[in-house]
């Protein structure tokens, strides 16, 4: 159900199920009170873009009494309260070239907002998460990483890539500096409109996980829909989609950036990288999930070799 977070379905004194969801607003204490803005920012402009731009496809979280989005549970969690709602879930992945002309729509309709909550969401600052973690880790590589039974396994791999991730950081920062200048024209963006976070319900298509909304350049969004998307899979590409990004323009007036486009992806997966070397490098023992991230780290770096 994704990465630092739980879910449970429950049932209230009157009969009514909701779906509740804890997020975990980080390991280390000095970040959280950040990450509890920034989520409830987030949260918040979801349910602005349902209740007040008239967003239907919006799954946005219940308010409190308070009229809050999302409540502080403890000093690393954070609770959030959902509507139930019938119907499929995709799943992390392309997007099919059939379901395309309506995702690019949804997606349009949803910049379009942008005015509605301008004053809310989170405005995008560019920097790569935990980048300074990953800076870290580089220059710790001749010496032994003791965090636990993956920490030197990880170590070795990303001694034989660091060339190659330090290139991908100057890609990063060159790509970046040619996108800060169209800050102008950002949009409001969900940041992972992927199958995963979309449901098919009898009354239509509905976005979900609102957690990562930021005003930002609409290839932020828009990259989901090109076969970046499934080249970084290690899928095979669907034909050309120009077509859906021209739809994409035609609906908005908006002309689509080779500079976005080509950032996303690289930002994707630098931040996976990122993050996964810094789990690594922590304390831990053994464990589906801490192998999980050597095993997704090692499919990144190897797929990015030059």
């Amino acid at each position: 159900m994704g990465a630092g977070s739980y879910h449970w379905s429950v049932v209230d004194q009157r009969g009514t199920a909701w779906f509740v969801k804890v997020d975990d607003l980080g390991v280390e204490d000095a970040g959280r009170d950040d990450a509890f803005d920034r989520l409830g920012r987030s949260f918040g402009a979801a349910l602005a873009l349902r209740r007040d731009a008239g967003l239907d496809f919006v799954l946005a979280p219940i308010p409190t009494t308070t009229d809050a989005a999302v409540w502080r549970l403890t000093s690393r969690y954070a609770l959030s309260v959902f509507p139930i709602v019938a119907g499929a879930a995709g799943h992390f992945g392309a997007h099919r070239p059939e379901d395309r002309a309506e995702v690019i729509d949804l997606l349009a309709e949803l910049h379009e907002a942008t005015p509605i909550v301008a004053d809310t969401a989170s405005r995008a600052d560019l920097v790569l998460p935990a980048r300074d973690k990953l800076e870290e880790a580089l220059r710790d590589l001749d010496r032994e990483w003791t965090g636990g039974p993956y920490a030197e396994p990880a170590r070795k791999l990303l001694s034989v890539h660091a060339g190659q991730v330090q290139r991908l950081l100057a890609d990063f920062d060159r790509r970046v500096d040619q996108v800060r200048n169209t800050a102008a024209v950002w949009v409001v963006t969900h940041g992972e409109p992927h199958p995963g976070n979309f449901m098919r319900t009898p009354a239509g298509l509905r976005l979900i996980d609102w957690g990562t909304v930021q005003i930002a350049p609409p290839e932020r969004d828009l990259w989901m829909l090109t076969p970046a998307l499934a080249r970084m899979l290690g899928e095979d590409p669907a034909a050309d989609v120009d077509d859906v990004l021209v739809r994409y323009t035609r609906a908005t007036g908006r002309t689509v950036t080779p500079a976005g486009l080509a950032l996303y992806p690289l930002w994707w997966r630098l931040a996976d990288i990122a993050i996964f070397v810094d789990e690594l490098r922590r304390p831990h023992g053994t464990g589906e999930d801490i192998a999980a991230s050597l095993t997704y780290l090692t499919g990144y770096l190897e797929s990015s070799r030059d």
